[in-house]
């Protein structure tokens, strides 16, 4: 690996883990106006439902808090109806002990105001909710990376990979592994068009290493690309090499165009067993492929990794979030689009209606 590349993955670690300490200071800070704001709420929504209130005197509210405490931020009408919205739908789950941490404090204390206002507008689903909450508090996520989460599903792709961790893995360490590693990867964060090449994705994800690692999740740490490993006295070159910090083992990712084929599965077998003799000390854990392909089948994919002795994955991966179908048949197609900007095009505004 040249010194510039190694280089470049160390300052690159360095913004990432300044990043996530800066975002955990935050959390910090903000507990306590947490715990005031859902007082605060909670006190309103309580007094709303004794005396039959609506919502007419919050302008009041809002405007009299700012007048006789104008040094205090954050009363606005839009703000105190999020904090009434936040007492009102978080406090029954704190009542009935329905999540399993509440044992010292309310499981949203730790994310900032701006998180949890995002998450009351964009996931409506309560346990999907705390399970972004979750992730948040475990990784560190800035409130644009949150955004990016909920937008690409990352619930919805934990754990859904092709895998044989069950049979090459301890209990444990295939839960772990299952929970890391997602199907599909969503990186949209390239320019990447048709037709590309395999190392034209790998060079792209390496100079958006950033991105890249965000994507894959919490606890991965880059080691290098086309990696080269001597079996006797031959040179095998691995795409992209990565350790774990959390399954404290070594992870192989191989990029494939197009869909998955069950010689890739051989050949990662390979590769996982020249790691672990060259490479992983005693401490480590077994190494772990990822195949990371356009598209699978996952139950062929299963077939082909079910004799595989060494742990291993397939995953695919999106250059770009595919959209619904409901929403797709809503949209304008490329052809409508261009006929009506060349409809446009020849209009004549009348005088004094141009804007």
């Amino acid at each position: 690996m040249s010194d510039l590349l190694m280089y470049g993955n160390l300052l690159s670690e360095i913004k990432t883990r300044l990043r996530t300490a800066q975002t955990k200071a935050v959390f910090s800070v903000n507990a306590e106006m947490i715990r005031m704001y859902f007082d605060i709420g909670k006190l309103i929504h309580e007094k709303q439902n004794a005396e039959g209130w609506g919502s007419s005197f919050i302008p009041r509210l809002s405007k009299d808090i700012r007048n006789e405490l104008p040094e205090i931020k954050g009363f606005s009408e839009r703000n105190i109806g999020y904090m009434i919205r936040f007492a009102r739908e978080y406090e029954p789950l704190i009542l009935q002990q329905a999540v399993a941490k509440l044992t010292e404090q309310p499981f949203f204390i730790g994310i900032p105001w701006g998180h949890h206002i995002l998450l009351m507008e964009r996931v409506k689903d309560l346990p999907i909710r705390i399970w972004y909450m979750e992730q948040t508090v475990q990784n560190g996520w800035s409130r644009d990376t949150l955004a990016s989460m909920i937008k690409n599903q990352t619930h919805q792709r934990q754990g859904a990979l092709a895998h044989n961790f069950d049979l090459t893995l301890s209990p444990e360490q295939s839960e772990l592994a299952r929970q890391t590693l997602k199907d599909p990867y969503i990186f949209d964060f390239l320019t990447l068009s048709e037709p590309f090449i395999e190392r034209e994705l790998e060079t792209e994800l390496v100079k958006h290493l950033e991105k890249f690692l965000i994507e894959l999740g919490a606890g991965f740490a880059f080691l290098g690309r086309q990696y080269k490993l001597t079996v006797t006295d031959q040179d095998f070159y691995l795409d992209l090499l990565f350790y774990h910090i959390k399954l404290r083992c070594f992870i192989v990712v191989e990029l494939k165009k197009g869909d998955f084929k069950p010689e890739y599965a051989g050949k990662m077998n390979f590769y996982c067993s020249a790691v672990d003799d060259i490479i992983k000390q005693s401490g480590d854990q077994a190494t772990i492929g990822l195949i990371l392909c356009e598209t699978k089948n996952k139950v062929f994919a299963e077939y082909a990794l079910r004799d595989i002795h060494k742990p291993i994955g397939v995953s695919e991966y999106e250059l770009t979030r595919a959209l619904p179908d409901n929403l797709k048949s809503s949209l304008p197609s490329i052809e409508e689009i261009e006929a009506e900007l060349g409809r446009e095009l020849f209009e004549i505004v009348p005088d004094g209606e141009a804007e």
